[in-house]
């Protein structure tokens, strides 16, 4: 596949020296401009890159007021601009800010809040009246703090609006208060404490510093060709480093605006109507995407006609001809009319995706991050993007493998100015991801090119260990499943048959759409023969030799990975 640079004439984004930097040289430059649009009971508003440096100072000075300068400080809930402003206000304050996953339970809230040590917590709408019944579970808080106070009883003690924080703030700066904003920030000091998604049933504290969020920031925009002409649509949680550090720190950074995507269900709605140029998404995000244009011209009867426009197009492309926006018009207006690229990362991705949507004129980057790099590590270069790889180790990453002797592939090891502290109260994982020489162990599997692209092949705890002591990645496997046009999702395990011996088995969510009025017998046997075909391609050792199917989806995180530890 021939990809031509549509991004070379962007500007270059300027370096950070930390993100309080990040936040006044965005104001001092793009000022007024909108940097969110957002809705509030269906009215679509606008917030500013002045507002967001406004905004922050007089947080920041209402956490010196009320003495949680230094304090740890927690945020929960749905994307808004006060989201944003609580993170900032925080880090820049020495405070430590610990993102929530509004996904949570109860409990498992709780937990967090506990582990962190958070005193004081901001919120969205949608968590109050919730978190301040807790209050007895976490004694340790002090303020509970609605960014939307309609609904809560602001009589309690423990309750203080965002916005009187905000006019709080305001009156003290106004009176010569200067501590928040005179602070000297500790680069190498715990400024974030990020809890780990959990997809093994796990979640651990991940301390991250100014130094370490700063140079991720700058690697995302230094690795990207955008600028301030870039709009976004946000679809991601805030919580996940890959959305905070690449699409709002970034975003910051470049000068680019972006729409708040209200709802899942309103999401092509928003894309249609606010017609960004870029999106940073999951592959989830991308397939359900890459799904509906397809349906659409299965229901026109235009599947024969447009791939044959694809071939025709594609040639044209290798002769420096692009006629893209002339044959596909239709499937990029239902996509706004102005989408060029989609960042995209969290997990494997399609590669028949990649070619297809360049095909119609979008350009998919795919990259690499873990929370503990805060999170990016490698990404496709505009113009040199390589199929199935993760692309190249972005600017101040030092990227290695950890070869097994006799073996093409290895542990991907990090070093970089993005790495984590360590991880919160937990010396001994900390130090069992640590090699001697300073490199994380990343945990995943894969290898890199003459050229350096990185090739991710799976999890190291993922992977199946047969009974002759051969090693199968099941994500390997999964990306074949995928492209079955009957299965919807897989996940491929290890299990012992009535010899005691581990057979792989494919556990295949079926894409009912396909089935109309089919028995299960029908069902299973189709994706059985599909199966078959793979198993052609694969060595002896990889075939798949028992199927189950599943008619319920696989649970995910937020971060749309399915949890493989709940499956048995």
């Amino acid at each position: 596949m021939r990809i031509i640079n549509s991004f070379k004439d962007a500007a270059p984004s300027k370096v950070i020296t930390d993100l309080r930097h990040l936040v006044q040289s965005s104001a001092e430059v793009f000022g007024d401009k909108v940097l969110y649009y957002y809705f509030e009971n269906d009215e679509k508003k606008e917030f500013t890159y002045n507002d967001l440096w406004e905004n922050m100072n007089c947080l920041g000075t209402a956490f010196a007021e009320l003495g949680l300068m230094g304090k740890h400080i927690a945020v929960i809930g749905e994307t808004h601009p006060s989201w944003i402003v609580t993170y900032l206000a925080a880090v820049n304050g020495n405070s430590v800010i610990v993102p929530l996953d509004k996904e949570l339970l109860e409990d498992q809230i709780v937990g967090f809040l506990n582990l962190a040590e958070v005193e004081a917590i901001v919120y969205t709408e949608s968590f109050n009246n919730k978190l301040i019944k807790l209050a007895d579970k976490v004694p340790k808080i002090k303020y509970f703090i609605p960014i939307h106070s309609d609904g809560e009883n602001l009589n309690s003690p423990l309750l203080r609006s965002f916005d009187s924080l905000i006019e709080m703030g305001k009156r003290a700066l106004d009176a010569g208060n200067r501590t928040y904003v005179d602070h000297v920030i500790d680069m190498d000091a715990m400024c974030a404490i990020l809890f780990t998604s959990g997809t093994t049933g796990t979640s651990k504290g991940v301390m991250l510093s100014q130094k370490n969020l700063t140079a991720a920031t700058n690697s995302s925009c230094q690795s990207m060709s955008y600028d301030s002409r870039n709009t976004f649509v946000s679809f991601l949680p805030p919580h996940h480093s890959y959305e905070m550090t690449c699409e709002q720190l970034g975003g910051i950074n470049i000068g680019g605006s972006m729409l708040i995507n209200d709802s899942l269900k309103h999401t092509m709605r928003n894309i249609t109507s606010f017609k960004p140029n870029t999106l940073v998404l999951v592959p989830l995000f991308v397939e359900t995407m890459y799904k509906k244009i397809w349906d659409e011209i299965k229901k026109r009867n235009m599947t024969k006609k447009v791939k044959m426009a694809m071939k025709i197009s594609n040639a044209l492309l290798w002769l420096g001809i692009d006629k893209r926006k002339d044959f596909f018009a239709p499937i990029i207006d239902s996509l706004g009319g102005n989408l060029k690229s989609i960042v995209c990362g969290g997990a494997p991705l399609n590669p028949q995706l990649v070619k297809d949507f360049y095909a119609f004129g979008i350009t998919i980057f795919e990259g690499y991050g873990i929370t503990e790099c805060a999170p990016l590590v490698a990404v496709n270069p505009a113009g040199k993007i390589r199929l199935r790889s993760v692309g190249k180790p972005v600017v101040g990453c030092d990227v290695k493998i950890d070869y097994d002797e006799g073996q093409t592939t290895g542990e991907i090891l990090v070093k970089g100015e993005n790495i984590m502290m360590g991880y919160y109260k937990n010396e001994e994982a900390t130090k069992a991801v640590f090699t001697e020489d300073g490199y994380f162990r990343t945990g995943d599997i894969g290898y890199m090119d003459k050229d350096n692209y990185i090739y991710i092949t799976g999890r190291k705890k993922n992977v199946i260990i047969l009974s002759n002591g051969k090693n199968v990645f099941p994500e390997e496997i999964e990306e074949y499943l995928a492209n079955i046009p009957q299965v919807l999702e897989s996940v491929v395990l290890g299990r012992k048959n009535n010899k005691d011996e581990i057979v792989i088995t494919a556990i295949v969510v079926p894409d009912m759409e396909q089935f109309t009025d089919q028995s299960p017998d029908n069902i299973y046997s189709t994706i059985k023969d599909a199966i078959t075909r793979i198993n052609k391609n694969l060595p002896v050792f990889k075939q798949i030799k028992d199927i189950e199917i599943r008619y319920e989806p696989f649970e995910k995180n937020t971060s749309r990975k399915i949890k493989r530890y709940l499956i048995k």
